[in-house]
């Protein structure tokens, strides 16, 4: 059986996985989503949702370093990464014990690409079929409730001491497209490049994101004190991850106007 992953790299399986290791927290609580808990048997420690897969499987590190050997033992048919939260050396060695599907996601239609890829390699086709046509649905709905919104400044900060935000050609972007709210750091040549507080002052609102740095309603007081600006906390797990978690997103996002 031969697949290709989201890089065109081609994936070459023997049948249907039976055991998938999932290194990518949004990959496995979709996996979990399509039916398919009793295949997972390796999971990260970041891997949060649902809750009770941690106390079933077994963690095999995080997202940037891992236990091969662990990862070996558990004898996985298909290793699941993303080519942002998991490294390329980490890949390549990866695949020396079992076949690597690589995701590369920057827009919910290569969310929906994803999910229907999966039901393919899976053979859950007609679950991702159903998650695929209800994020449709909702993103429909959500976009006909956005309407004749006005649209606003806004800087996605990811990370303090130094300050780090969310810029051009990321999911989180495209989702604050989505929402009307205009990235003012999207000119910026990184991805997530690190500013100066100061530079947060162009913006009408700064959303605080509660991951990867977990900002706290402190966090928002202090940088409301010393801006005189809007700031607001925002879910991070909304905004970054992609799969079935956007089921739930754009009801989430209502809340935000």
């Amino acid at each position: 059986m031969h697949f290709k992953d989201q890089l065109h790299r081609k994936i070459e399986l023997t049948g249907t996985p039976n055991r998938i290791i999932s290194l990518v927290p949004s990959q496995t609580e979709l996996l979990f989503d399509l039916g398919l808990r009793d295949k997972i048997v390796g999971i990260t420690k970041f891997c949060v949702h649902p809750k009770e897969l941690r106390k079933n499987k077994s963690i095999v590190g995080g997202t940037k370093q891992v236990d091969f050997k662990k990862i070996s033992a558990l004898a996985p048919d298909i290793i699941i990464c993303n080519k942002e939260e998991n490294t390329k050396e980490m890949v390549a060695r990866l695949e020396t014990i079992a076949p690597v599907w690589v995701s590369d996601i920057y827009t919910i239609e290569d969310t929906l690409e994803m999910i229907c890829q999966f039901g393919t390699l899976f053979s859950v086709e007609e679950k991702a079929g159903e998650i695929a046509e209800a994020i449709i649905t909702e993103l429909q709905a959500f976009k006909n409730f956005m309407g004749s919104k006005p649209t606003q400044k806004v800087a996605y900060v990811i990370w303090k001491n130094p300050y780090m935000v969310a810029g051009q050609n990321t999911f989180i972007n495209h989702l604050l497209h989505l929402n009307k709210f205009e990235n003012i750091f999207n000119h910026k040549d990184s991805r997530y490049p690190q500013i100066r507080m100061e530079e947060l002052d162009t913006a009408d609102t700064v959303l605080l994101s509660t991951e990867p740095f977990p900002f706290k309603n402190d966090d928002v007081d202090q940088l409301k004190n010393a801006l005189s600006k809007k700031v607001h906390l925002v879910d991070g797990e909304y905004f970054s991850w992609y799969g079935s978690r956007l089921l739930e997103a754009f009801s989430y996002f209502k809340t935000l106007h």
